[in-house]
């Protein structure tokens, strides 16, 4: 299923199926659940169903920093010693990261995570 972040949370849909299949959610929590319902649903007249376990969402690096605008990318790829036309390129879609620059970038959400994290008893 595609996830897209929406206004008001998540939604997700699946049209390489008999019918297209469609879901939302308030969180991505709520939008796993719902998308188990949606996906047994769809399939309960051939005896198929998935559990909570089978659903992974994944999110690629344009719409990653479409909806987490707030990280800035200039900076960030200062952080994690990346070229900044080159991680500009991966955002917007215009070139895929491998599989090693793209661990290289998550390594560095994760640092700035936990960076953040340990802010919550100062402010």
């Amino acid at each position: 299923m595609i996830v897209e972040k929406t206004r008001t949370g998540f939604s997700a849909y699946a049209t390489n199926t008999k019918d297209t299949i469609t879901t939302a959610g308030k969180n991505l929590d709520e939008l796993k659940f719902n998308m188990v319902e949606a996906v047994n649903l769809s399939f309960e007249d051939q005896g198929k169903s998935v559990s909570i376990d089978d659903i992974k969402i994944t999110m690629d690096l344009p719409q990653f920093f479409e909806y987490y605008k707030v990280i800035n990318a200039k900076a960030l790829s200062e952080r994690i010693g990346m070229n900044q036309s080159l991680l500009a390129q991966y955002i917007k879609g215009i070139k895929n990261p491998s599989v090693v620059q793209k661990k290289r970038i998550l390594k560095g959400v994760h640092k700035l995570e936990r960076e953040l994290y340990d802010l919550r008893n100062l402010l």
